[in-house]
């Protein structure tokens, strides 16, 4: 059974920082692309980040260019998204994303870790 667990939510200030984390299990985690996805309340669901199965790239939403960064450590099963010079439009439910395209499509996610960027 595969599970993806986000942590590391909550409230910040504006121009904070959050860390979120994602821990995999049930999956071979090495070999699937990690995406981090959000959304904010009445829109829709955008990508945020992306860093595949090697780690050797990262992508990136116009909007977080600059100020965030994702990673990940194939040894603890887990992604990163560290999130720097936080605005409140960055207010969403953030979600882990696990996405592997090979001759069978897998794509598993998270149940979503609560991000308010508020005074």
């Amino acid at each position: 059974q595969v599970q993806l667990v986000e942590s590391g939510g909550g409230l910040v200030q504006p121009g904070g920082s959050l860390r979120l984390s994602c821990a995999a299990s049930g999956l071979t985690f090495s070999t699937y692309d990690m995406r981090w996805y959000r959304q904010a309340p009445g829109k829709e669901r955008e990508l945020v980040a992306v860093i595949p199965s090697g780690g050797d790239s990262t992508n990136y939403a116009d909007s977080v260019k600059g100020r965030f960064t994702i990673s990940r450590d194939n040894a603890k099963n887990t992604v990163y998204l560290q999130m720097n010079s936080l605005k409140p439009e960055d207010t969403a439910v953030y979600y882990c994303n696990a996405y592997r395209g090979t001759s069978v499509v897998r794509i598993y996610w998270g149940q979503g870790t609560q991000v308010i960027v508020s005074s």
